[in-house]
């Protein structure tokens, strides 16, 4: 993409994004119709799919030529091809907070040129803070540029983690995220991924780590990240997958490390 095209770009994302945020603070005052995927906390709104479907419209339109990877299913199907321009769209993103607190919850939407993170956007609805990074421009929030990440230590941060991973599971030993708790200043969990990576760029958050997060929920994120010098890998130390399902780790620069060793 030329600087022109990511401008135009950069121009359509947020003004689609401040429309369907509208639409989304509009819904509160109706009955979302409310069914679940694969379990019974797993959950998707009539909204999830509509937002979807519009910003769908909208590339298609638009941009003729990108590719739409979307959670609803709405989009193309990639299978692991990540060649071209593809937006990544988690269009509410903290689904079970939008139902139950219509707050802490984001559209999110990482814009990807041959796998490589191009644009990212992840705005807060009910707070009203856009996240915004450009590839080799740096990351906003609300138009006010985020300053680089510097190091800091596990004694001295708020990290957060879902309480799911604290207790007995299948997919990491609990005993060494205890171990990342106690040794914390605190944790935090917010109920949104787009919304916890955001909080790590900009020094909301000092780490935030999770497992099982598909492309949606963290296209944007990455980016955002990348941006500021944050640290994201996966839990195990190996790269994040783009188009994959993965645990993820984000952090400040050496205090990844030093809950890389906690996991490992």
């Amino acid at each position: 993409m030329t600087n022109e095209e990511m401008i135009t770009i950069e121009k359509h994302m947020k003004t689609w994004t401040l429309e369907a945020a509208q639409l989304l603070k509009d819904s509160f005052q109706s009955t979302l119709t409310i069914t679940y995927k694969s379990h019974i906390a797993d959950l998707v709104t009539d909204m999830d799919k509509s937002i979807e479907k519009f910003f769908i419209n909208k590339i298609q339109q638009t941009f003729p030529d990108h590719k739409v990877l979307g959670e609803e299913g709405f989009g193309d199907e990639i299978k692991g091809n990540s060649n071209g321009v593809i937006w990544i769209i988690d269009p509410i993103d903290g689904t079970t907070n939008f139902i139950h607190q219509q707050a802490n919850f984001a559209i999110s939407i990482g814009v990807y040129e041959d796998g490589i993170g191009k644009l990212g956007l992840i705005y807060d609805v009910e707070g009203s803070n856009l996240y915004f990074a450009k590839d080799s421009e740096g990351a906003y929030l609300n138009d006010k540029k985020l300053p680089k990440l510097e190091e800091v230590t596990l004694s001295e941060s708020v990290v957060g983690v879902n309480a799911t991973w604290a207790g007995p599971n299948r997919r990491i030993n609990h005993e060494h995220v205890q171990q990342i708790i106690r040794k914390s200043r605190g944790t935090r969990s917010y109920g949104s991924a787009a919304i916890e990576l955001a909080y790590v760029a900009s020094g909301r958050l000092d780490a935030y780590m999770t497992l099982r997060l598909s492309p949606w929920d963290f296209a944007a994120g990455l980016i955002l990240l990348n941006e500021v010098g944050g640290i994201v890998s996966r839990t195990d130390g190996e790269p994040v997958q783009l188009l994959e399902q993965n645990s993820i780790l984000a952090a400040k620069p050496g205090l990844h490390k030093e809950i890389l060793d906690h996991l490992l």
